[in-house]
């Protein structure tokens, strides 16, 4: 299978998430104060919990929940805490527990944060997940990618570029995060499959711009037989690609990451990030809402797969023109 047969794979959904029974408001003991509201005809108050609101990836989710909001006709806040920090998660959305109608929620860390989902659900407050799934908790449905899925696509694309053959360094910007767990679990299964291949580090660069690029460089400099690094998110992805453009090193090191920042667009053009995909977070963010209006609504709500699109050189020009 080559790059342009993982594309294709990815365009047309081969990524299904794990099964989850639908889930009715008919079979949900919804708050009284909420039923009300709904009876009354009142604007519904959706809240957003983020697991970072500082980092890049950020604004593409709020963009879409103020779509929701403003197309399903109801008050949608954004939040979250400023940096990976589940306590400052849970003390906000505690905080707010008595304001909200509903609650999608993407946790800085699933187990801190099930027992709090599972009250929140306890007090008649529906709750979905996005982005990152909380699949052992009381949760509705879940909107995003399949995070372990999308792991195992970027492994195979670092196979596939590196010809089965590498030392590889993975990148994150919080490796004890969830989502960084499980796209870094997938990752690793993929490349373990190749008996060429192996993973010489984990490296966590933390979330400030200038720290990341500075851990890419001091770490290729420490290790300078690695020949793939894979980023598991938007962020270390164009820092890697740029420590690549500033070394001339793109036939030397190949890059694989994940999301469309202006900067990744560019890099791939130029061949600097030989593959980057993309999870839609935009649509993750429209989804976290409008599942939630639904089943306020008596609609049946199940999982939402956003989808995964992988993006190269070949066909980097289709973003490039939305932009």
């Amino acid at each position: 299978m080559n790059i342009r047969h993982v594309i294709l794979a990815a365009a047309i959904g081969l990524l299904p998430l794990s099964a989850h029974a639908e889930s009715k408001l008919a079979d949900f003991a919804l708050a009284p104060r909420i039923k009300a509201k709904i009876d009354a005809g009142q604007p519904l108050d959706i809240y957003v919990s983020y697991h970072d609101v500082s980092n890049e990836f950020a604004p593409f989710m709020k963009a879409g929940v103020e779509r929701a909001a403003k197309d399903d006709k109801v008050g949608a806040q954004f939040i979250g805490p400023v940096g990976a920090d589940a306590d400052g998660q849970i003390s906000e959305i505690e905080t707010l527990m008595g304001k909200m109608d509903g609650l999608a929620i993407s946790s800085v860390s699933t187990d801190a944060l099930a027992p709090v989902i599972d009250r929140v659900i306890a007090a008649g407050i529906p709750v979905v997940t996005f982005n990152t799934d909380n699949p052992e908790s009381k949760r509705l449905a879940f909107a995003g990618q399949d995070l372990v899925q999308s792991g195992r696509e970027a492994g195979k694309l670092m196979s596939k570029v590196l010809g089965g053959k590498g030392k590889v360094m993975i990148t994150t910007i919080d490796a004890a995060a969830q989502w960084s767990l499980d796209r870094e679990k997938g990752a690793r299964e993929a490349l373990k499959a190749e008996p060429g291949i192996e993973v010489v580090s984990t490296l966590n660069t933390g979330t400030d711009p200038q720290k990341i690029y500075s851990a890419i460089e001091n770490a290729m400099l420490a290790n300078p037989s690695i020949t793939g690094v894979l980023s598991l998110e938007c962020c270390s992805t164009p820092a890697a690609g740029t420590w690549v453009e500033r070394n001339k090193a793109a036939d030397k090191v190949k890059v694989v990451g994940f999301d469309l920042l202006d900067q990744t667009v560019q890099l791939v053009q130029d061949g600097n990030v030989d593959a980057t995909i993309d999870q839609a977070p935009e649509k993750q963010g429209f989804a976290a809402v409008d599942l939630l209006v639904k089943f306020l609504k008596g609609e049946t709500i199940n999982n939402v797969d956003t989808g995964v699109g992988v993006y190269t050189k070949e066909n980097i020009a289709e973003v490039a023109k939305k932009k």
